[in-house]
């Protein structure tokens, strides 16, 4: 596993055409991929790779808050699409959590990075182009079976948590985002990426509650756990509504800080 270095802050990256993660490992994502950094109320004020973004030190006890989203994929009777982090993840492997988690990035184009009009409108495209590109790395789904607007914005979360299931209570990686969730309902074929996906399952309400006990055994990204008690389990049997446009307040994000 790396160890923590400091490298500051480094500015947007030249604009290429699309990302692409074909024969990079788990490191390469971390030292290559250019987050979006902001401030509390979601403003953007930099730029900065995977790694040094998720460093955990004395000096920067919780990081760098960056944009994050998490995409919640249901299927036509209504399930929710779980997966487990792989093993190789460097941050929270092994752990089980929302379908697809990651983080919109800055350098390509179309961008990935929302405006604050986007958010207003709840159109964010940025953060549903950046989803739309992890699930198929991740989980093999094609791009060509989502389009922009089966995705609903449903809310933004600012939370932060330190990886110490992994690396102990001194951990020196960990979570500080503002996370954009993403509800979306879609019939699509799965060929999950070994070196990001370590199993994946469709569970009902009550199938999660089970699985979510600790006597389950599972580890969850703290992320999941905060979403599925504030949003996820609220707002589940009203799935229906909120993808057809239910009204939702998103001018702040929620925080769990």
């Amino acid at each position: 596993n790396p160890s923590p270095t400091s490298r500051g802050v480094t500015s947007s990256s030249k604009m290429t055409s699309e990302w692409n993660g074909e024969g990079k490992s788990q490191l390469d994502f971390m030292q290559e991929d250019q987050c979006i950094l902001v401030d509390f109320e979601d403003n953007v004020i930099g730029y900065d790779d995977k790694f040094e973004c998720h460093i955990f030190s004395p000096e920067r006890p919780r990081g760098k808050l960056h944009r994050a989203f998490s995409v919640f994929l249901f299927d036509q009777s209504g399930r929710l699409l779980l997966q487990q982090r792989a093993k190789e993840k460097i941050t929270f492997p092994e752990v089980w959590t929302n379908t697809c988690c990651s983080h919109p990035l800055t350098g390509y184009t179309p961008t990935e990075q929302d405006e604050p009009h986007h958010v207003a409108d709840g159109s964010v495209p940025g953060v549903k182009r950046a989803a739309i590109r992890k699930l198929e790395h991740e989980l093999g789904i094609p791009a060509s079976q989502f389009e922009i607007d089966d995705f609903r914005f449903v809310a933004r979360l600012h939370y932060w948590a330190a990886d110490a299931v992994t690396h102990g209570p001194e951990s020196p990686f960990g979570e500080h985002e503002i996370d954009y969730v993403l509800f979306v309902q879609k019939t699509v074929t799965l060929e999950p990426n070994a070196s990001e996906v370590g199993g994946f399952e469709y569970v009902t309400p009550e199938q999660l509650l089970t699985l979510m006990m600790p006597e389950s055994g599972r580890l969850w990204s703290p992320w999941f756990r905060i979403l599925a008690t504030r949003l996820l389990l609220p707002l589940w049997s009203r799935l229906p509504a909120i993808l057809d446009g239910e009204p939702r307040t998103l001018s702040r994000p929620t925080r769990s800080v």
